[in-house]
């Protein structure tokens, strides 16, 4: 059997071929949610909810008496809705109540819209669907699931979904814009123009 070692200039054009390859991978790899023949891009809801769960905890004062906060998001999708889920844990402390703080749960259902200057997908006009609070009952209850509700919603208010780059937006020479926006099961579809 004849055994041939390759020459030092076709090792060469192996090697510059496949470090070609490997470089034409890499942005590839970066884009992966993207199509470009579709014009579309789709975020799964698990790489959705890691970027929403670094956003939290958030709290806001609420009439100078209230500290309410959130943390803990679980992004849901309501595909039939088209509109973006989040339950999260709620706490509402003040030197009023008795048993301070009080924990909880809300849910929250959200549409969407795209932000052009800063190139984000936000939630947009979130609505308090569920809101349960531990070891409260009667009219304090009632009273705090009002201001858990209105609190929650100024919180979610324009939260960051998704952030695009310049460059994630930009094919050859062409810069997309963000279009329709679909909610589906297990992720969010967005229109590129």
């Amino acid at each position: 059997m004849n055994l041939r070692t390759p020459s030092l200039t076709s090792r060469r054009r192996m090697l510059q071929a496949l470090l070609g390859t490997a470089a034409l991978q890499a942005p590839l790899a970066a884009l992966a949610g993207f199509n470009f023949f579709t014009s579309e891009y789709t975020a799964s809801r698990d790489e959705l909810q890691a970027m929403i769960a670094k956003r939290f905890p958030v709290a806001e004062r609420y009439a100078e008496i209230f500290m309410v906060g959130l943390r803990d998001p679980q992004l849901g999708l309501d595909a039939g809705a088209n509109r973006a889920a989040l339950t999260a844990t709620l706490t509402i402390a003040s030197p009023l109540l008795a048993a301070s703080p009080v924990q909880g749960v809300v849910s929250m259902s959200s549409a969407l819209r795209y932000d052009v200057p800063t190139r984000t997908l936000r939630l947009d006009h979130p609505k308090s669907e569920r809101l349960e609070l531990q070891g409260v009952e009667g009219r304090d209850a009632e009273r705090l699931q009002k201001v858990g509700s209105i609190v929650a919603q100024e919180l979610l208010q324009d939260q960051v979904l998704r952030s695009f780059t310049a460059d994630e937006l930009t094919m050859g020479r062409k810069t997309y814009e963000i279009g329709d926006i679909t909610v589906q099961d297990n992720g969010i579809k967005v229109q590129l123009k």
